[in-house]
């Protein structure tokens, strides 16, 4: 198993919009083991079955069995979703529709024949952070939020001494939500709004834009971006701010502006150090 642990490995899960990704975590050191990564493409807008299958594929390959234990598994799930129960509440997002009230942990476990009590899910956003605690880029510190920007906004917090999604996606912002200015669709449509050109995400935005318009973009971005953080700092008080997700891999477009509009400057901003590996981790970490 490549692992120098004695006990069996968790198998951390990330559920993304059009993927699984999965491996096995050492269950001492919470480090992803290497060779172990599974990876694999989700319709994620097709029927039941064939989202369960394709979760089922990855799973089922990473199932160790030994002195009568088999290995548990922590799912980074993005929401809404009952964690608990492990049923699905996702609707009309343009992902996992056809699995809205079902009981996935009891499918799950009952095709992979474990306990399910053997299976817990997370979500996504408290996935990331949990990992970059455990051993990223908060690993140092002890009171830390994270952001995971992309075709969501998610944000998390340990102040409370226990991480938990703080759910900002969804607060008033300007015209609408903070998801609205804070995410991948944001980028795409004010792209369109200047040029009257579509792009399908923000690295292309990257390779086709000229200059000028990058900077527009990414300046408005870090305006909206420090509003929301301002008040995410305020209010919970951390010593560093995490961000990953696919836009933080734009990094260099935008950190400069962002961190001089940051008001509280004894906080550090981040940039992830573990990327997937985050979520997969952090869910880990939820089994010990």
């Amino acid at each position: 198993m490549n692992s120098n642990s004695t006990k069996l490995p968790y198998i951390g899960v990330d559920i993304g919009g059009s993927h699984i990704t999965a491996a096995h975590v050492d269950a001492t050191t919470f480090k992803v083991i290497e060779n172990t990564l599974k990876r694999e493409r989700v319709a994620a807008m097709d029927t039941a079955e064939v989202i369960l299958k394709s979760w089922l594929n990855v799973l089922s390959s990473l199932i160790i069995r030994a002195n009568g234990e088999n290995t548990k598994i922590g799912i980074a799930m993005p929401g809404p979703f009952d964690y608990e129960k492990g049923i699905s509440m996702m609707q009309n997002q343009e992902k996992y529709d056809a699995l809205y009230g079902i009981n996935v942990k009891e499918i799950l476990a009952q095709r992979l024949g474990i306990p399910e009590a053997d299976i817990v899910f997370i979500n996504d956003a408290e996935a990331f952070l949990r990992g970059e605690l455990a051993s990223g880029a908060a690993a140092d510190k002890e009171r830390a939020i994270g952001i995971t920007l992309g075709t969501g906004l998610g944000s998390t917090s340990n102040g409370t001494g226990v991480t938990v999604d703080m759910n900002w996606a969804f607060r008033p912002f300007k015209d609408s939500i903070a998801e609205e200015y804070i995410s991948t669709r944001w980028f795409l449509k004010r792209y369109k709004e200047i040029t009257g050109a579509e792009v399908k995400n923000v690295e292309v935005l990257l390779e086709v834009a000229d200059i000028a318009v990058k900077n527009e973009i990414f300046e408005e971005f870090s305006d909206n971006l420090s509003i929301f953080l301002n008040d995410f700092i305020a209010q919970e008080k951390p010593e560093v701010v995490v961000i990953g997700g696919n836009i933080a891999k734009t990094w260099d477009h935008f950190i400069g502006a962002l961190t001089a509009k940051i008001i509280d400057k004894s906080v550090v901003v981040r940039q992830s150090e573990m990327w997937e590996d985050a979520a997969l981790v952090g869910a880990a970490n939820a089994l010990a």
